[in-house]
């Protein structure tokens, strides 16, 4: 929803409300065409047939119309908004119309689009949710490298909202893995013989040392980078997020903030989340949970069984710490990139044909 009206709003001609509302109109009409129930309708699904229940289980997790609504959507939603709005804004209807005109008409306008869209996207998501799922199980076969790809595309994957196609592959049971909630059965998955202790975990372990050690230590850097005159207001923005981040494993407001401001430190975090997986995996260092990858969900995998090794994902996050605040520091000075609470080069020098009006 932020990223339909956000993009409706920052693309209008002149920034204004109605277009944040087309955006928003635009989402909207989307979500309530492509939700797994006006799906089962379209296709002429019988509510009181027997395999009801399964073929939405089908329409949800197998065709992917369960996480349709992600930022990816949002984006397409906001791009739409803005079209309707800076193509219609100014245009005037007939007399009998004319409460309609103008600004008025662009939500109207792109609802109308929306449907369009929402046709072409019933037909299309469930070939790129397809995709998703066929490359989850091919990474499933390399073993410990798999749930470092795993790592890696789950962060690449984040700005577009698309990581949640990913994680339904490897976190729930779409083709039997189910690694988030076998660990978190516990005792009773070990007994039914759906999580198997050493093995159940891999694919959630790496992201501990990560978003509890590694994302602050990033914003250690930001904070250590930032100017003189901003370095209060980027503290308190900065340590909030980390604390974020360390406590409960909501990682958006630290990775928002430099994503699109530095998407190749973007990438690195990224790379350095695989590389994180890929050794918890390996040495077979297991955590779990059941909302993020934070201090309240590592310390509710110590009393769940099928945790192992978990001192090593603590000695990890502690050399990951270092890493990304050396990295970060070093990278942000070296490339002169803008973030929170630093002026790049460019924008901060004054020009010379401007010191006389000054």
């Amino acid at each position: 929803i932020i990223f339909a009206a956000g993009i409706a709003y920052g693309l209008s001609k002149d920034n204004n409300g109605a277009a944040a509302l087309a955006g928003l109109v635009s989402f909207l009409v989307l979500k309530q065409i492509l939700n797994p129930g006006t799906v089962a309708m379209l296709k002429g699904l019988d509510a009181n047939a027997a395999d009801y229940a399964d073929q939405m289980k089908y329409i949800s997790n197998e065709l992917g119309f369960a996480v349709v609504e992600n930022a990816l959507t949002g984006i397409l939603s906001g791009l739409v908004g803005a079209f309707s709005y800076n193509k219609f804004y100014d245009k005037k209807l007939p007399d009998a119309l004319a409460f309609f005109s103008g600004r008025r008409m662009t939500p109207i306008v792109a609802s109308f689009i929306m449907i369009f869209v929402s046709i072409i996207l019933y037909f299309v998501w469930p070939v790129v949710f397809a995709g998703l799922v066929k490359f989850g199980n091919w990474m499933i076969g390399l073993g410990a490298l798999g749930a470092g790809l795993f790592g890696f595309f789950n962060r690449l994957l984040i700005p577009f909202g698309l990581h949640h196609a990913l994680n339904s592959v490897f976190w729930f049971d779409i083709i039997g893995i189910g690694d988030l909630t076998n660990f978190l059965n516990g005792a009773q998955a070990l007994e039914a013989g759906t999580a198997v202790k050493g093995v159940t975990g891999m694919y959630q372990a790496g992201f501990f040392p990560i978003m509890m050690f590694g994302l602050p230590g990033a914003a250690l850097a930001i904070i250590k980078k930032s100017d003189n005159d901003k370095k209060q207001s980027t503290k308190a923005i900065m340590i909030a997020a980390a604390l974020a981040s360390f406590a409960t494993g909501v990682t958006e407001p630290l990775e928002f903030s430099f994503m699109f401001a530095a998407p190749q430190l973007y990438l690195i975090h990224a790379a350095f989340t695989g590389i994180s997986a890929f050794i918890a995996a390996s040495l077979k260092a297991y955590a779990g949970f059941g909302f993020s990858a934070g201090l309240v969900d590592f310390i509710l995998s110590l009393k769940n069984p099928m945790h192992a090794n978990i001192l090593i994902l603590i000695i990890m996050g502690i050399v990951y710490f270092v890493l990304y605040y050396f990295v970060f520091s070093a990278l942000i000075e070296k490339w002169d990139i803008a973030t929170p609470g630093r002026k790049t080069e460019d924008t901060g020098k004054v020009k010379a044909d401007d010191k006389s009006e000054l």
